[in-house]
């Protein structure tokens, strides 16, 4: 029976792994909302089931969708793919699902379960409500019988990565937000990010990157490729809205020593172009009140960052770009074990706030007892 416990992972001797990590699974939610997703939410599900089915031929998948659109999602996706039916107000599992833990001793895996607020509650969150979306790490972790921490900390795992051993990086703009946790103050926030992701430093950046709904997560400005070593978006034009952000973030991880005490190595990934919404593209959606507004013109962050590592392939985003291939080629040395996706219409995601790594909550593994790394 999954318990509520009421110490901390680092107490108990668990930490978040590096999202390049072994895998036990994956968990999806199912895109339905007619003011989120355009024209019904079809171009999305259809982009889905392409995503779904590419880690499907990695690891388990779990698709999460409502009781209105379980037989839909049943009918579409992969006959491998575990379909459950559950309740939520959106898809950013990787936002709202729990945030799955480890013990390299014991051999115990178990959930995080951070307050979630749909990207700052009533102050510039992006819908409303999102009472659902806060069950769903509970959900989860019921349904997979794990026991369940509960952070007393608004945060969401785009806006955070793991090196796997000892460091996170994240940024200020999402986390000390005024929307988020800026109440707490930088120090107290550190601690509580250190208690229950099992970790012993926080790397700090500014900001992520302009154009992003999410105020900033950074996942779609830098992850971590195995400890040590950084994949940072970037692009060499000085004129260009998110060079200063890049630069920036460049000279911070150049001059930062990880928890280890190693210097890190930066390896760059040329951005895409930004993106604007058509007018046909807004005018697919239904324009609710509760819900953040979005017209034609309005500028998109797309990114390369925002891939999902699976245990065999590397998940991405492309978005019919002169730097599609480039991006690709650049993930397939960084993961060279890797068989490299590419997923073509990723654009209908985006139009929805984030891309490939946002829509997916990767569950890790159980280590092998006493097969700590590193």
């Amino acid at each position: 029976m999954a318990r509520l416990l009421d110490t901390t992972p680092k107490h108990d001797g668990f930490r978040l792994p590096g999202e390049f990590e072994t895998k036990a699974g994956c968990w999806l939610g199912w895109p339905e909302r007619t003011d989120v997703w355009r024209n019904g939410a079809k171009p999305a599900q259809k982009v889905w089931v392409q995503i779904v089915s590419a880690i499907a031929q990695s690891e388990p998948v779990t698709v999460c969708a409502s009781a209105a659109q379980f037989a839909n999602a049943r009918r579409l996706l992969p006959a491998q793919v575990r379909v459950v039916e559950m309740t939520c107000n959106d898809t950013w599992f990787r936002d709202s699902g729990p945030c799955f833990v480890v013990n390299d001793y014991s051999g115990e895996v178990r959930g995080v379960d951070f307050e979630f607020n749909a990207y700052g509650g009533l102050d510039g969150g992006l819908y409303y409500p999102w009472d659902k979306d806060d069950q769903i790490a509970a959900k989860i972790l019921e349904i997979e019988n794990l026991d369940r921490y509960r952070a007393p900390l608004i945060a969401e795992l785009g806006g955070i990565q793991s090196d796997g051993q000892g460091s996170l990086l994240t940024t200020e703009q999402c986390l000390l937000n005024r929307n988020r946790n800026q109440h707490l103050g930088k120090a107290e926030v550190t601690r509580r990010l250190t208690d229950y992701l099992g970790a012993e430093q926080v790397i700090w950046l500014p900001r992520g990157c302009k154009f992003d709904e999410t105020d900033g997560h950074v996942d779609d400005l830098a992850c971590f490729v195995r400890p040590g070593e950084v994949v940072l978006q970037w692009t060499d034009n000085r004129d260009d809205p998110q060079w200063e952000i890049y630069q920036e973030a460049y000279d911070i991880l150049r001059s930062t020593r990880d928890s280890r005490g190693r210097e890190l190595i930066v390896h760059k990934l040329p951005q895409p172009d930004v993106l604007e919404w058509t007018a046909a593209e807004a005018e697919g959606l239904d324009q609710l009140d509760s819900t953040h507004e979005r017209r034609a013109g309005t500028r998109i962050c797309a990114s390369y960052i925002n891939y999902y590592a699976g245990n065999r392939s590397i998940v991405v985003p492309l978005f019919g770009d002169r730097n599609d291939q480039t991006a690709l080629a650049t993930l397939a040395e960084l993961f060279p074990r890797h068989r490299i996706v590419g997923i073509d219409n990723s654009r209908e995601i985006l139009l929805g706030g984030g891309n490939v790594a946002c829509i997916t909550m990767p569950q890790y593994a159980a280590p092998r007892r006493n097969g700590a790394e590193g």
